[in-house]
This record gives C-alpha cells, sequence and structure tokens, in this order.
C-alpha cells in the first residue's frame, strides 16, 4: 500500500515502496539478531531478557520520530503511541496464557525462543491482513464500524470479568485435532519440530512443539479479534495502525522470559484495558451515527491516563507480582 489516508485534519501520507522494503529488511535482521541471541544461550537470564526489552522498546518508541520526521504532524506521532501502548499492554497480558501453554506441554525453556518467534513472524503477517482488511470493510461499508465497535466492547466487558488466567490447551479444538492427525512423538529433541522415529529411521514424528505452537496460534488468533478493532479505533491510518502493531509483538520473546523469570505484572493494567476498550468501541459507535466526534486530544488523554494511572497504582499498592496457578 503506497498511500494512506490518515483520520481528522491530518494530511495524506505517501510510504514509498523502497520505505516499506527498508522497513521490513530492518525488522528481519533485528529479529535475526535477537533469535540468535535466544537460541545459542541454553537458558535467558533475567538481565538478557530486561536488555532485548529496552532495545525493542526503545525501537518501538525512535519509530515515533520516523514518523514525525515523514508528517511533521505531532497527531499522527501521538497516535501511533497510543496504539503502540494499548498493543504493547494487551500482549504483555496475553504473555501469561503463554506461559500456562509452555507449561502445559513442558517446552525446553532453550526452544521456547523458537515457538515464540514462529508464531511472532505469523502475528506478523496476520496483524497486516486482519488490519488492511479492516480499514478496507469500514471504508467500503461504512455499517461494519459498529460491529468492530460493539466487538470492542464486548471484549473489555469480557477482560474486565476473565480475572486470573485461566487457559486449558488441552481443550483446545486445534490442539485436538493435531493430535488425531499428525503422527506426534512423546519426547522432545532441542528445538526440532520433527525428528526421525527411535528404531525406525524411515519414520518422521512431530515433536511435542508442533501442538505448543498450535495452541500459540490459535490463541494469538484470538487475541487479534481483541487488538485490531482497538488500533483500528485510535486511528484509520494503515501505516500508523500496522507499525505499532509490529512495533509491540516485535519484543515479545524477551518480555515473555521477563514475565516467566519474574511473573511480573501490574496488577490493574487488566482492569485499565478493559476500561480503553469499552471506551474505544462506545467512541466508534458515536462516531460512526454521527452524533459525537471524540476528539483525538481527548481519546490519547483517556488511554495514558488509564494505562499510567493503572501502573502507577499497581506501584504503589505494590501488587506488581501474580503467579499463575
Amino acid at each position: 500500500m503506497a498511500e494512506v489516508h490518515t483520520p481528522g485534519n491530518l494530511a495524506e501520507l505517501q510510504v514509498p515502496i523502497w520505505f516499506w522494503i527498508g522497513y521490513h529488511l530492518i525488522i528481519a535482521i533485528f529479529i535475526a539478531m535477537d533469535l540468535v541471541a535466544g537460541v545459542r544461550r541454553k537458558e535467558m537470564t533475567l538481565r538478557e531478557a530486561l536488555r532485548w526489552v529496552a532495545v525493542w522498546v526503545g525501537i518501538g518508541t525512535a519509530f515515533g520520530i520516523i514518523i514525525y520526521s515523514m508528517t511533521g504532524n505531532p497527531e499522527a506521532v501521538a497516535l501511533y503511541y497510543a496504539a503502540y501502548a494499548v498493543e504493547y499492554s494487551l500482549s504483555m497480558d496475553n504473555l501469561f496464557v503463554f506461559a500456562v501453554i509452555f507449561s502445559y506441554f513442558s517446552v525446553p525453556i532453550p526452544a521456547q525462543p523458537i515457538v515464540l518467534y514462529v508464531g511472532i513472524i505469523t502475528a506478523i503477517i496476520l496483524r497486516a491482513l486482519f488490519i488492511y482488511g479492516g480499514l478496507w470493510l469500514i471504508e467500503q461499508y461504512h455499517w461494519t464500524i459498529f460491529i468492530f465497535g460493539a466487538v470492542l466492547i464486548y471484549s473489555g466487558y469480557k477482560l474486565l470479568k476473565a480475572g486470573e488466567v485461566k487457559v486449558d490447551p488441552g481443550r483446545n479444538p486445534v490442539v485436538k485435532a493435531a493430535k488425531k492427525i499428525l503422527p506426534l512423538a512423546d519426547f522432545y529433541d532441542g528445538s526440532k519440530f520433527i525428528v526421525r522415529a527411535s528404531g525406525d529411521g524411515s519414520k518422521w514424528l512431530f515433536t511435542p512443539m508442533i501442538l505448543a505452537l498450535a495452541a500459540i496460534e490459535t490463541t494469538d488468533l484470538v487475541f487479534a479479534f481483541d487488538s485490531i478493532p482497538a488500533v483500528i479505533a485510535i486511528t484509520l491510518n494503515f501505516f500508523i495502525a500496522y507499525t505499532s502493531n509490529i512495533s509491540a509483538i516485535l519484543g515479545l520473546r524477551s518480555l515473555y522470559f521477563v514475565i516467566a523469570l519474574t511473573m511480573f505484572r501490574f496488577k490493574y493494567v487488566g482492569q485499565a484495558l478493559s476500561m480503553i476498550l469499552i471506551f474505544l468501541g462506545i467512541k466508534m459507535i458515536l462516531g460512526g451515527l454521527e452524533i459525537v466526534e471524540v476528539p483525538t486530544w481527548i481519546s490519547l488523554m483517556v488511554v495514558f491516563s488509564l494505562l499510567g494511572g493503572a501502573i502507577l497504582l499497581s506501584i504503589i499498592r505494590k501488587e506488581v507480582k501474580e503467579v499463575i496457578e
């Protein structure tokens, strides 16, 4: 997509093909560096995980400067940071589910980065398709904006009522189907997805890693139905929506290990996210009905105030740790 329309009073943003190629090339290089760093070590230390989190957050933050240089408009940068913050916060909450999945399938720690990165690469492709498809639907069929708004309100309500992370990967229909269809080994062999059967070198079997990957992929697909409407509610600009999502999900591997090693969690962020999703859903519906057009600055203030307030309250009340049972 070479031309993107920005919402409100922002001018059209021309994104040349060479930029898209260069952007994805740079992202691929950083992914390769991060993956090699993760695979070379048998077990990631907390210090290394925190260092990579800082790197990815730094990259995501710095990209806002690039957006400003391309648009010259502070509003475009603010929209990018708002979308980035919401997606990053949703991803952080979702990583607790990933921790449960890895624990359920007893995936060795050295093998977890491979599963995470296959999931991340797939997520990048799905995010691009979903964001493009969502924006296309709104442009072609205006009434779909009410569906997106309703999805956000329901997602916010569901998140508010969810409480603790509870998931049973064994009941995942894709995992159950894979168990029936695929020839499976009952052991792991490093980070391999396929191994030769013991005693029969001619037969190939899938390791349990394929089941963990299936659970991760289908879980992320469900998460996308929450996060994509949220970013579309913040901005109808494909460039800003896509890059903010990619910036947020690229650091999931290192963020996951911070969570896995410390069980670190801001307790009240979940409630803040639920209120943000409900707010964005109502905003979309009111805007679609042309009853009230919520100014961009109010949307940004609500997003950052709720997230910042939730983090601050968690720290003040010393409720930043929560063990998954």
